[in-house]
């Protein structure tokens, strides 16, 4: 399909300013995480590292970073088992109720955010009698991160023959052989764009961890609703919204030029075969 100049000028306008106004108000932040006036008056009447140094000597804000570091890689290394063994088992298997399964899978990460965190304290607290901790937010977390893990296996499986799990079967290897082999390899791009992903979506979780966590923790986007309107503290949230901005960023560029990567790579293949 070819566009014609005015339109691929208008589209080019229309998504240039959609991308300002999503934008724009990040840019803010970042402004005023060196922002010299506390009560980020505009335009800024000079810059400093002051925020920086207070967020960094915070104790607060280290505790808050660790245990949000600590939950997200525990959810993705949950995540990454169960979403990895729920792929496999729905792609490679045939059996009743795999469609219903799979969509059962996937409606965590659909659902609204308030209606999972009430429905697993409910769980947690009510019907199991678990007093409320980190470990429950991890918990929380794994049941939607593993989509994340889930939908990158599964895709890979599907553009993946089964063949050479076949072949491998029939030379004599046994399934943990084969898997680490012949399966592994093939998933390992998949893996990692899925966990790069889990984990950014575990690190900045506000919603499900505010149902979920105990009391007297917290997670950095806790500590920022907390001190949000705190204006001795104002300036210091500034600085730990761009670290959630950057910790953002990050994974998910990896995992976007993973993804692309793999697809280059299964399109050439397909494309020889």
């Amino acid at each position: 399909m070819r566009l014609s100049r005015s339109a691929k000028v208008v589209l080019g306008i229309v998504s240039g300013l959609v991308l300002l106004f999503i934008y724009t108000p990040l840019m803010l932040v970042v402004v005023n995480s060196f922002n010299a006036d506390r009560t980020f008056g505009w335009p800024p009447k000079g810059f400093t590292l002051e925020w920086w140094g207070k967020a960094f000597d915070s104790p607060g804000v280290r505790d808050a970073v660790v245990s949000s570091v600590w939950v997200a890689v525990v959810a993705t290394i949950i995540s990454l088992v169960l979403g990895t063994l729920l792929a496999m088992s729905l792609q490679r298997y045939k059996f009743f109720g795999r469609d219903i399964i799979s969509l059962l899978v996937i409606l965590p990460i659909a659902l609204p955010g308030v209606v999972t965190g009430i429905a697993l304290n409910n769980m947690f607290t009510t019907i199991l009698g678990v007093p409320l901790s980190l470990w429950t937010v991890v918990i929380a977390h794994a049941t939607f991160c593993m989509v994340t893990v889930f939908n990158n296996v599964i895709a890979r499986l599907r553009r993946t023959s089964a063949g050479l799990e076949e072949a491998s079967a029939d030379l004599g290897a046994g399934v943990f052989t084969t898997f680490g082999l012949v399966t592994f390899p093939q998933l390992r791009s998949a893996l990692l764009a899925g966990g790069l992903l889990a984990f950014a979506l575990s690190f900045d979780e506000i919603i499900v961890t505010t149902f979920t966590i105990g009391a007297g923790e917290t997670t950095l986007p806790i500590w920022i609703l907390q001190n949000l309107f705190r204006p001795n503290q104002a300036p210091v949230v500034n600085v730990v919204a761009v670290v959630l901005i950057v910790v953002s960023i990050v994974p998910i560029w990896l995992a976007q030029r993973l993804s692309g990567d793999s697809v280059g790579v299964s399109g050439a293949r397909v494309k020889a075969d």
